[in-house]
């Protein structure tokens, strides 16, 4: 996936909003008016950082080189991916679904019942 498909598979989830709060890079999706991806490059590779339950991304960083702590994030409940194609694509949309509903379990009931 390149950042413009992850970017693409974000937009799609039911609520998604994109935001530019801190310029024009990075991409920051959100829901419900909070932050679920964080999408940028370093060097012309795309990443992306995603909110994890936290024993998860310790588990994910220890099977990935390619998954380190969050950049600029709380490191206990955020990852940072590297899209260098050593994750599948199929993984990335699982940790970017994860993410998602991380951020809508936290929003208000009414919130929630705005996506539903």
């Amino acid at each position: 996936m390149d950042k413009q498909e992850l970017a693409a598979y974000c937009k799609g989830l039911k609520g998604a909003a994109e935001d530019y709060p801190f310029g024009p890079d990075p991409l920051v999706m959100k829901v419900g008016g909070k932050i679920f991806a964080l999408l940028g490059s370093n060097n012309g590779v795309a990443n992306i950082s995603l909110k994890c339950e936290p024993h998860m991304a310790e588990l994910l960083r220890m099977q990935h080189a390619a998954v380190k702590p969050g950049y600029h994030l709380n490191k206990k409940h955020w990852n940072t991916v590297t899209v260098d194609g050593s994750v599948a694509d199929e993984e990335l949309r699982e940790m970017i679904d994860h993410s998602y509903d991380l951020v809508v379990r936290g929003l208000t009931r009414a919130r929630r019942a705005e996506l539903a």
